[in-house]
């Protein structure tokens, strides 16, 4: 839903069929104002009709940190918010963790940090923070401008330890909250919610990681991604990934909405989406630590297993 007020905007919906073990994309909504029905109907009806429980969003459902804060501010680098605390503790650890191993043999440092910028820190961070960890000069950059209370979630932070190197490599993008995500978007959101079923589960997950997620999982390679931005191969790039997900989901997809999903990267962008709900219904997803405020972003950090 990233963009603007008139911006078309897709919603994807996958099921699971019991009897044949299998998911089907069973509708791909288009929304956009038209006669006689507005777009914010369109999504409130497609959600009644299809009886969806689960929904999955590409923006922020929570807010900083500051948001929600009713203390007498002490100012943002004094903040006493646990979460804020925590996370600053973790970015001096690594940011000294590294310090250290610069200082024991600055030469080495530097020569061995020459190979470390595709270094993959993984999902060790809360086990072993920092250990043997060497930082890539660009997430140096990153911790080095510190964590702001009322812009950055602490999810941020984790996000940041877990794709900062991969996001920026693949996608030349940096993962902020709300760098990509319009007050318009989220104003029509706030609307949008009260008017929603009760029974709905909102989820918040990321384009970007769900994609390299499927590279760790070797459902599609990197030439795959490269080759999504580019103007040229970017169609080719989607046919490709659309069926090695396919095979490795386990997910059906009749031949209108492959066409679909092709043509246009917002519906793309929703079918990303959604396979992140198929990995949270699943249980496979990663636990995300207490001072990221799990139940409060509801943001989905899929682990994918290929079929077989």
């Amino acid at each position: 839903m990233k963009g603007g007020r008139r911006d078309q905007f897709f919603f994807c919906l996958i099921e699971h069929f019991e009897e044949d073990n299998r998911w089907f994309l069973r509708s791909l909504l288009q929304v956009k104002d038209e006669d006689g029905l507005s777009g914010d109907e369109a999504i409130r009806t497609w959600i009644e009709k299809f009886k969806v429980k689960q929904m999955v969003l590409d923006f922020p459902l929570s807010q900083p940190a500051c948001a929600t804060c009713l203390l007498d501010c002490p100012g943002s680098h004094n903040c006493p918010e646990p979460s804020v605390l925590e996370v600053r503790k973790k970015m001096q650890e690594i940011l000294d963790q590294d310090e250290l191993l610069r200082e024991e043999n600055p030469k080495k440092y530097e020569q061995d940090r020459n190979f470390e910028d595709l270094f993959d820190y993984g999902r060790n961070l809360d086990s072993t923070p920092a250990t043997n960890y060497m930082l890539s000069r660009s997430f140096k950059r990153r911790l080095k401008k510190g964590f702001i209370p009322y812009w950055n979630r602490a999810l941020d932070f984790w996000v940041w330890c877990h794709y900062y190197n991969q996001i920026l490599e693949i996608f030349n993008l940096s993962f902020d909250s709300f760098g990509s995500t319009s007050l318009m978007v989220q104003s029509r959101f706030s609307y949008l919610r009260r008017h929603f079923p009760e029974h709905l589960r909102l989820f918040e997950a990321n384009g970007s990681i769900v994609l390299i997620e499927l590279l760790r999982a070797g459902i599609i390679l990197k030439k795959d991604l490269h080759d999504l931005a580019d103007i040229e191969f970017g169609v080719d790039a989607r046919i490709d990934i659309i069926r090695k997900i396919e095979k490795g989901l386990n997910i059906f997809i009749y031949d209108h909405d492959f066409e679909l999903l092709v043509r246009n990267p917002r519906a793309f962008d929703s079918f990303l989406l959604a396979i992140a709900g198929q990995n949270k219904l699943m249980k496979l997803n990663s636990e995300l630590p207490l001072w990221t405020r799990p139940q409060e972003v509801n943001f989905i950090s899929p682990i994918f297993h290929a079929s077989t």
